[in-house]
């Protein structure tokens, strides 16, 4: 494919890093540059010579430096068609440069509401100029090479160094789709910062940075992760993320904070718990939660929200595990886990910030809000005659949390600070219940000792009567069925205690 040769420039940028190189080869390449403010010192910083845009253009960079590149000049030199008769007889007219290349970096939005700052120190790092210049080369690319972030500096570099100073019309259209998702994620962002307070029907959601992944849920179906990953967690060992082990990895960390200011533990396979608890070291929380069941925590993801000291790496190093996530490892422990080489060691940074959900639907999107509520002692109301011990309250909104992120129809048994049983995605109440209570059975807990909670109300006395006859006394709900006194009669005829939330947590 032909090179184009580069015989003209406009460069505007925010940030400067990393442009050094490109100046050199410009200069060293005998190309003509234009450019404006702090970017046209910087390039004269660097030897090169330099026109200002405002000699171009014949006017003065005004408002404040909002409106400096806006100008039919500047416009006209980008967008001219080099093949078209009639446009290189009006840049001849008017006196108007073409312009080969233009390299743009727009001013930090996102970064400055990330920041905190205030509303007009946010619009004022709304890029006009820049976004249109963008959008201009990017229209003309069969002509106009277009940079549109820092990001693309070196494979600029790259390109210069290699074909001496020219592109092939290959090189770009790829830099103009690059800039096409450059210039579609700041406007979502700018929507999204505005639709904040007003709220209109309309979803958009643009991430960067996609990683390809080995594949999708199955080898069959392609897989990409896009999200700043590494802004999370950083990964200490292991081999590559699959796409299953993100979704256990959201679903673990999401579970484990429910437990702010308690140390605690969760073992998680296919995105439910097959073990969770709390204790005073990681290590006794470890154990508690392998306890609830042993089978199914081999290749499970472990998630625990203190440091893994050697004491518990010796205990977990025991078990085969997919993913382990931590906030912080002794090195003694570190060195230990990593003796495994395809285990996934993950340092988690920072927690989740997303208030919002959303997944595919019906050849469209389903958005919600992130269910933030957990339920405690202030939402609770006692609808029984019995009330509860302060023991039996404990272990209620510890078995609550864990329902709350256990696919429904849920059930979870437990004790205070300890999971004894799910029952997981059951068509049937009913049929949650028994295999929550075949499998603490199966791994030989007291159900005496035991409280149930359930994701949605009971529409019927069944569960409760069933409960009863395994000896278990406390059980928490939401409420709500039109036929709640059922299930509140007969816990207090069997001398059960009953507390509800008021709040339901479906994780379909």
């Amino acid at each position: 494919m032909s090179v184009k040769k580069i015989k003209s420039a406009l460069i505007s940028v925010f940030y400067k890093d990393n442009l050094e190189p490109i100046i050199k080869l410009l200069k060293d390449n005998g190309v003509t540059i234009y450019s404006t403010g702090g970017t046209q010192k910087f390039i004269e910083e660097q030897g090169a010579e330099v026109i200002p845009v405002e000699d171009l253009t014949s006017y003065p960079s005004i408002l404040g430096g909002r409106v400096k590149t806006l100008h039919p000049k500047i416009f006209g030199g980008i967008l001219n068609r080099r093949d078209n008769e009639t446009d290189q007889a009006q840049i001849s007219e008017f006196d108007i440069p073409e312009i080969d290349l233009v390299i743009v970096d727009l001013y930090p939005f996102e970064e400055t509401v990330a920041s905190g700052a205030e509303a007009q120190a946010i619009i004022e790092k709304i890029d006009i100029g820049g976004i249109s210049l963008i959008r201009a080369a990017a229209k003309n690319f069969k002509d106009v090479t277009i940079v549109a972030s820092r990001e693309q500096y070196g494979e600029l570099e790259q390109v210069l160094a290699a074909k001496e100073g020219g592109t092939t019309l290959e090189d770009r259209r790829r830099f103009a789709a690059h800039a096409f998702g450059v210039s579609s994620h700041y406007d979502s962002a700018i929507f999204s910062y505005f639709n904040q307070e007003e709220a209109l029907p309309a979803f958009r959601v643009s991430e960067n940075g996609g990683r390809t992944l080995r594949y999708g849920e199955n080898p069959h179906q392609k897989g990409e992760f896009f999200g700043k990953f590494d802004e999370m967690f950083e990964q200490l060992h292991g081999k590559e993320i699959s796409y299953n082990n993100l979704v256990d990895i959201d679903a673990a960390v999401s579970l484990v904070e429910e437990f702010k200011g308690e140390t605690a533990f969760a073992i998680l396979k296919h995105t439910n718990a097959c073990g969770c608890a709390t204790a005073s070291s990681v290590k006794e929380a470890y154990l508690k939660a392998f306890e609830a069941d042993t089978i199914s925590a081999f290749g499970g993801v472990l998630c625990t929200n203190g440091k893994v000291d050697l004491a518990a790496a010796e205990e977990i190093n025991k078990l085969f595990c997919e993913v382990l996530i931590a906030p912080e490892y002794d090195a003694e422990a570190l060195e230990l886990l990593k003796s495994k080489k395809n285990r996934i060691l993950l340092v988690q940074k920072q927690g989740l910030s997303t208030t919002k959900m959303f997944k595919s639907c019906l050849n469209g999107a389903i958005v919600q809000d992130r269910d933030l509520k957990t339920d405690a002692e202030a939402d609770l109301t006692l609808s029984t005659k019995r009330d509860v011990t302060a023991e039996e309250k404990s272990a209620l909104l510890f078995a609550s949390k864990v329902c709350k992120h256990t696919k429904s129809n849920a059930i979870v048994l437990a004790a205070e600070g300890q999971l004894f049983a799910t029952g997981v995605g059951q068509t049937s109440r009913v049929d949650a219940l028994r295999q929550a209570i075949e499998k603490a059975k199966s791994f030989n807990f007291d159900l005496s000792k035991a409280v149930l909670a359930s994701d949605a109300f009971f529409p019927f006395n069944d569960c409760v009567e069933i409960a009863h006859k395994e000896g278990i006394k406390a059980v928490i709900q939401p409420g709500g069925s039109v036929r709640d006194k059922d299930s509140v009669e007969f816990c207090d005829e069997h001398d059960m205690a009953m507390l509800m939330t008021g709040v339901r947590h479906f994780k379909h």
